[in-house]
């Protein structure tokens, strides 16, 4: 049997596999971004909910003044596991990002583990930001004084149930995925610039209100959290050692982990590197400037926002547009409601990219049924794997209460953090020789540093959603052996898949 196809179940992928014999192919994709292209496209999936209502709810209830240490923790962390990141992708550009990392470097089993993982990171955060989407449109529509008819009062804007905003931005963005990569960049580019421009005038007019006095208070007064200790609400960390209260450094921690949720994203660039020009070297600077961006970006708004307005006086139903009423800045209100929704825009549209690319890999690979990989001529992109995307979401987000499974997102995601630095351990020890366009700096400290930082911030997360996402992975382990190690191209489930460019001619 030739080599890489053992049955063995610790079989991997070799790296040559990853990304070379997918140039130009049927089932390759073509490039379309550039290295500018890629810094926008980590700020269009980071830059969102993070800024108009995640960093006010956790001051209010988590932080304090603390928020921006918050944030700080956060970034630092995301920033640690984006050197892991770059370096990876810079050796193996291509669009499975951190599943084919560990394909190649660990094998397919715990390449599996983490493809489902970023599964259902990728989807639920869709339906997450996407039914989020739908509250703040209906806000503006409402600070606009725009009356909604009657018939449709009871299916927009709506928490749970089905909502009809939601319903229209998902098959509208799908829609723009499936008909490739460069008419999404195209209008990513343009909502982008928007909503930089949207919070640039938050920045400015809130810095006119700073009360340097609003943050004297950091670390604020420690004080329990309703919830009692030992339950599922609260955090891992708290129930294992007793600590059950908010605010004071705790509370700043605790906000760190849900902050998170805020950079999720930055990896999503990774999987764009198949459709990069010269990938070893713009995906790595396409991540990392995008995330030092949207740090400094986060950080300055948080800044504005809990120096504008105390902390507990932060409404948490709508924190940002709450704290410019107070200062006597109605107008920004509207600003603020135009700038949530170009940027929940941009953040869905690019969470449907990198799930997109996700899904084609592992359907490449046969993990996923193959007609999945296919790509379509006259566009030039899976349409079968994003229309099932879209649909997965839609469902999704309209018959499950997803805006209370937001921390299922994070812990995902910081598992997938674990798995790419602990990657570039192991990648270092048995594949030195590998050409790389990016080398992690003080190896092996931010390694080790990204996986102490992730677990660190994974204790902080609630019992209930550490449950949950075990219960997700064992699905994920019995989907595994009922199909995917049957089906397995390395496995001999499937033949390989013969590249062919585009005008439908075998390569050799």
């Amino acid at each position: 049997m030739p080599e890489g196809r053992s049955p063995s179940i610790a079989r991997r992928l070799p790296p040559s596999e990853a990304t070379g014999r997918w140039t130009g192919a049927r089932h390759g994709l073509a490039k379309a971004y550039g290295q500018t292209d890629l810094i926008v496209l980590g700020v269009g999936v980071m830059i969102g909910a993070g800024i108009f209502s995640l960093a006010g709810r956790q001051a209010a209830t988590m932080a304090g003044p603390g928020v921006i240490l918050s944030f700080m923790i956060a970034g630092i962390t995301s920033l640690l596991v984006a050197f892991c990141i770059a370096e990876l992708s810079s050796a193996m550009p291509a669009s499975g990002s951190a599943y084919t990392f560990t394909y190649v470097i660990f094998g397919e089993v715990w390449a599996w583990i983490v493809g489902w993982a970023l599964v259902m990171e990728l989807l639920l955060a869709a339906a997450v930001v996407a039914r989020a989407w739908s509250l703040y449109a209906a806000q503006m529509l409402a600070d606009l004084g725009v009356r909604i008819p009657e018939p449709f009062s009871g299916v927009i804007g709506q928490v749970e149930g089905f909502d009809l905003f939601t319903l229209i931005i998902l098959v509208l963005l799908t829609g723009v995925v499936a008909l490739g990569a460069r008419i999404g960049l195209r209008a990513l580019w343009i909502i982008v610039v928007a909503k930089l421009l949207a919070i640039g005038a938050v920045i400015v007019v809130g810095a006119l209100h700073f009360d340097e006095g609003n943050l004297v208070a950091i670390p604020a007064p420690s004080s329990p959290i309703e919830t009692a200790a030992g339950t599922l609400d609260s955090p891992l960390l708290g129930m294992v050692f007793g600590q059950t209260t908010a605010f004071g450094w705790f509370g700043i921690f605790a906000a760190a982990a849900t902050i998170t949720f805020a950079y999720i994203g930055f990896d999503v660039v990774a999987t764009a590197a198949e459709e990069a020009e010269d990938a070893p070297r713009s995906v790595p600077k396409g991540i990392i400037r995008s995330l030092v961006a949207t740090t400094v970006i986060y950080i300055a708004v948080a800044v504005v926002m809990v120096g504008m307005t105390p902390y507990e006086k932060i409404d948490t139903t709508a924190p940002l547009a709450s704290a410019f009423r107070q200062a006597g800045e109605g107008f920004m209100v509207h600003v603020i409601n135009i700038g949530a929704v170009l940027g929940l825009t941009t953040v869905i549209l690019v969470l449907l990219v990198g799930l997109t690319r996700v899904v084609f890999s592992m359907a490449r690979d046969g993990l996923f049924p193959r007609p999945l990989a296919k790509i379509n001529r006259s566009y030039h992109s899976p349409i079968r794997a994003t229309l099932i995307i879209g649909a997965a979401a839609i469902l999704l987000a309209e018959f499950v209460p997803v805006l209370t499974l937001e921390p299922l997102v994070v812990i995902g995601a910081l598992f997938t953090f674990l798995a790419v630095a602990a990657g570039v351990i192991r990648m270092r020890r048995t594949m030195p020789a590998l050409p790389r366009g990016f080398r992690t700096p003080l190896y092996p400290y931010v390694p080790i540093a990204s996986i102490l930082a992730t677990l660190w911030l994974m204790v902080n997360l609630q019992v209930i959603t550490w449950l949950y996402f075990i219960a997700w992975m064992a699905f994920g382990v019995l989907v595994y052996l009922l199909y995917g190690r049957r089906k397995s191209v390395l496995g001999g489930g499937q033949p390989p898949l013969v590249p062919v460019d585009l005008k439908g001619r075998h390569r050799r």
